[in-house]
């Protein structure tokens, strides 16, 4: 039997644990990734550890969130990020670089390793045939320890492309097809993995946007082969030398096998407010549009960049739409410079924001009460714009630059009647390389005192798991509730170092008091435990969705289903990750109601059922758990940090 490029790479890595589906294995990590929304807390949690430098092949720090520095916490928060590097052995990629995923493809990404970065959409690597996984800042800090990643060995769905695409549409129809295929929610555990001929018609950038926006059907991460494609690519960013051939074995078992015919797709648009609310371009044509926003880790390369400019050329931004190109990288803002690309894109009317992820994360170009946002990002979660009431649609460069010369939804394909020519564009067999913007760190970095300005807060004490939880339902919520909905992104996240400050914030726009009521519930001495619906924790990677509430009080969440990076957030941080064995219980609870879960070391260590009473309504119900030993140790312990020593602060 042969093996997949899934199997291939990850039995390489593999240090703790076997090879079986479904049990949990330990692998090592070549490159650990860190960005500025995230960064801070992480590397706060490295320093409790006492390591003296980092034990991977190449650790990197991004920043690339928070550039918008209004106030001093950002500035403080970067400044801390750069010190840390030098004297930790890790490059610091300065503010303006561009957006960790795509930087990170441009400039280190290697076919056959293992990538794991404390961002979502660190799968993007899959793009050049990584395994590249998102996590928790923890995780990767641990990572950077020279520890273990712990996972799932994953189930493995073969994708297998036929055909090619047709002019006028492009990679982001093509994982917006398998977002309609697959959803958002039932695939924990699962690995997507690409093959088929219609893969070698897909350049590394368009492959890149299809791994990205995997992260949003759930899976653990995407992968495509590494082949001439891969090397041509590699080649153009000088960097031949990594290239190494990875395919599946003909004879390589999948768990699912989907068929896509990339010649019968046509334009996609995900509508608000889910990333998996899929129509075609055609049924939704006509709607009057305020804002168009091009980049993100998405769709930022020179390639989506350089179509856009082409259609552009000569035309003029509609009268009645904002237009806001975020280029992905410096190298890609410059490529298209000396393509000419920029100039026609200035002359058209475009706004240019910097080389980072801005719009994407709410943190700029907010649009108007109730807008109509076209956005070539990859989440359009209620809220996350800075906009509550505005309607994010996700679409493809093409659709959006559609949108930009009409003033309205359209199907980029109808261009064609007004003259337009669908371009060509070639990817440079050499592009113009400048890595100034990395800060190498030196030899020998003990004498670099670490800066900390005063938003910068120690990581929050956590406690061992007790005997009993007798806690209240602070929240009920429902289904598909992002992190964003936990603890938002955008302005909020400047106080991501600042936990009580943040803390404040939590479950804001569902319910401004939450944070008020939690407080009050921990004062009385008992706990706070929150109740969702299905694919509880969706979206970020953020463990401030755990840490926060952890430090309000909340000891166990119960839900229909969790996503996989929060899960593991939430037992880093000591909170237990319950599941209805009857999904009908979720409608026993309400909010407000007084719980109590008996025993739970006990039951944990015997791997017994655990029984809820809610003492409220005089009932009981059971719950599941799907906890390994070793993360039921982290839980009895208080969280990951209480395990490696107490060094909790």
């Amino acid at each position: 039997m042969g093996f997949t490029i899934t199997e291939k790479i990850l039995n390489k890595h593999i240090v703790e644990g076997k090879p079986e589906k479904g049990t949990e294995v330990g692998i090592k990590i070549d490159q650990p990734l860190t960005q500025d929304a995230t960064g801070t807390m992480a590397y706060l949690q490295f320093e409790a550890m006492n390591v003296l430098k980092v034990k991977t092949e190449l650790s990197i720090s991004y920043v690339d969130h928070n550039t918008v520095q209004v106030g001093f916490e950002n500035a403080d928060d970067h400044k801390y990020l750069q010190s840390v590097a030098a004297k930790y052995g890790i490059v610091y990629s300065r503010a303006g670089n561009g957006i960790c995923h795509q930087v990170h493809l441009e400039r280190f990404g290697k076919p056959g390793k293992t990538l794991l970065g404390s961002d979502s959409h660190t799968p993007t690597g899959g793009g050049v045939g990584m395994i590249a996984i998102g996590a928790g800042g923890l995780d990767v800090a641990v990572a950077m320890a020279g520890g273990p990643f712990y996972m799932t060995y994953p189930k493995i769905t073969k994708i297998n492309l036929t055909g090619k695409l047709k002019p006028w549409v492009s990679a982001k129809d093509v994982i917006l097809k398998v977002l309609e295929i697959f959803t958002t929610k039932g695939n924990v555990g699962t690995v997507f993995e690409y093959a088929g001929p219609g893969v070698k018609t897909l350049s590394v950038p368009e492959r890149a946007t299809i791994t990205n926006m995997g992260a949003e059907c759930g899976v653990t991460t995407s992968v495509f082969p590494s082949d001439e494609k891969t090397k041509e690519f590699l080649k153009a960013q000088g960097r031949e030398k990594d290239w190494v051939e990875i395919k599946a074995d003909e004879d390589a078992i999948y768990d699912k096998t989907v068929e896509i015919n990339l010649s019968e797709l046509e334009p996609l648009a995900a509508t608000p407010h889910s990333p998996g609310n899929i129509k075609k371009v055609k049924e939704i044509e006509g709607i009057e549009v305020d804002q168009v926003c091009l980049g993100s880790c998405t769709n930022s390369s020179y390639r989506d960049l350089m179509t856009v400019a082409k259609i552009m050329k000569g035309k003029k931004v509609h009268p009645n739409v904002s237009f806001v190109i975020a280029p992905g990288s410096k190298q890609v803002l410059e490529n298209i410079t000396k393509e000419g690309g920029l100039s026609d894109l200035l002359s058209a009317g475009v706004r240019f924001a910097e080389n980072t992820c801005g719009f994407c994360i709410g943190n700029s170009q907010s649009p108007k009460t109730g807008a109509i946002s076209l956005r070539t990002s990859n989440r359009n979660f209620e809220g996350r714009s800075g906009t509550k009431d505005a309607q994010v649609y996700l679409v493809s460069p093409e659709t959006a630059a559609a949108a930009v010369i009409t003033g309205k939804i359209t199907d980029p394909r109808d261009l064609e009647k007004l003259g337009f020519k669908y371009p060509q564009i070639k990817i440079p067999k050499k592009f113009y390389i400048d890595d100034s913007m990395f800060i190498q760190p030196p030899k020998d970095g003990k004498n670099i005192k670490i800066y900390r300005g005063p938003n910068i807060g120690e990581p929050p004490k956590s406690t061992p798991m007790p005997e009993e939880i007798k806690g209240i339902v602070t929240i009920k919520v429902g289904d598909k509730i992002t992190t964003d909905h936990i603890i938002p992104a955008g302005a909020r996240m400047k106080y991501r170092s600042n936990i009580p400050k943040y803390s404040e914030f939590v479950f804001e726009i569902i319910d401004p008091k939450f944070h008020e009521k939690a407080k009050k519930i921990r004062e009385t001495g008992k706990f706070n435990i929150i109740v969702g619906g299905v694919s509880y924790g969706q979206g970020s990677s953020r463990e401030h969705a755990a840490i926060c509430p952890m430090y309000l009080g909340v000891k166990a969440v119960i839900a229909k289903s969790l996503e996989r990076i929060h899960k593991a957030n939430l037992v880093n941080f000591g909170i237990i990750p319950l599941k209805f064995k009857n999904e009908n219980d979720y409608e026993i609870i309400d909010q407000n109601d007084e719980l109590e879960i008996l025993n739970i070391p006990a039951l944990l260590k015997k791997g017994e059922k655990i029984t809820i009473k809610d003492k409220t309504k005089n009932k009981t119900f059971d719950v599941e758990y799907d906890l390994s030993d070793r993360e039921k140790k982290i839980l009895l312990a208080g969280g990951t940090l209480n395990l490696m020593g107490g060094k909790s602060k």
